[in-house]
């Protein structure tokens, strides 16, 4: 599919089913949802265990074949907690095991199939009844963490930094770094006195934020009609 083929109410009509969805059956599994939060196919979201938070604005994305996943086991009694900081954008196939705790900042952004775990899961000889090793994860405001990224118990990333794709990050990365391989390692430096836009800038305004997104939506979609749709999921073209 080339362009987007549906009406726009149609659209919209889909959005909002997505947000009943999610505030009836999915934010009861939360211990705390700021306001603002949007889920994309929310169906594919599954929380499991006490603990989760999400701060205000946070953003969502899943699918059925790559779906989001948050599983708190605590290790402890007192042990076990996930918190999303506000603006965050979480991409398909996401997960996040703690049974330690696990800290996000605002503004990070999760590229597909990031995978945070706090603990071990196994003992390196007892694999049977013990968890191994555990420590938590942080996570600082306006982290990105590209395709496939692996951060493992004790990780702290820093301030802004980047980790490219596919790394396994056992070691903490220190502010305004990029950092990659397996097992990541610093390969460059980002400018701490450059002026960083980060998604929090969006929302400055979320009200006139939203009018705009609709503004695009009518731009882009007004033309389509339900059986322009129609012909298109049935009877395809190379032009679609």
């Amino acid at each position: 599919m080339r362009f987007e083929h549906r009406p726009v109410y149609l659209r919209r009509g889909k959005a909002a089913l997505d947000a009943h969805y999610a505030k009836h059956f999915l934010y009861p599994h939360f211990d705390a949802v700021g306001e603002g939060c949007t889920f994309t196919n929310p169906y594919f979201v599954q929380v499991v265990g006490a603990g989760v938070e999400l701060g205000r604005y946070v953003q969502i994305s899943a699918l059925r074949e790559n779906q989001v996943r948050f599983a708190v086991w605590g290790v402890e009694p007192t042990l076990g907690r996930v918190r999303v900081g506000d603006y965050t954008v979480i991409n398909p196939g996401a997960r996040i095991s703690s049974g330690c705790s696990i800290d996000i900042g605002k503004n990070a952004i999760f590229a597909s199939n990031v995978y945070l775990t706090d603990t071990d899961w196994h003992g390196r000889y007892d694999r049977v009844f013990s968890q191994g090793g555990h420590a938590p994860i942080v996570i600082k405001d306006n982290v990105w963490l590209s395709e496939g990224v692996v951060v493992c118990k004790g990780v702290t990333i820093g301030e802004n930094s980047i980790v490219g794709a596919g790394s396994i990050v056992v070691s903490d990365v220190p502010d305004h770094s990029i950092a990659a391989g397996n097992p990541a390692r610093v390969i460059g430096q980002l400018d701490p006195k450059e002026t960083y836009v980060s998604r929090s800038a969006v929302f400055a305004d979320p009200h006139a934020y939203f009018r705009e997104m609709r503004k695009v939506e009518d731009q882009l979609l007004g033309k389509n009609t339900l059986r322009g749709f129609l012909r298109h999921v049935f009877f395809p073209r190379r032009t679609d």
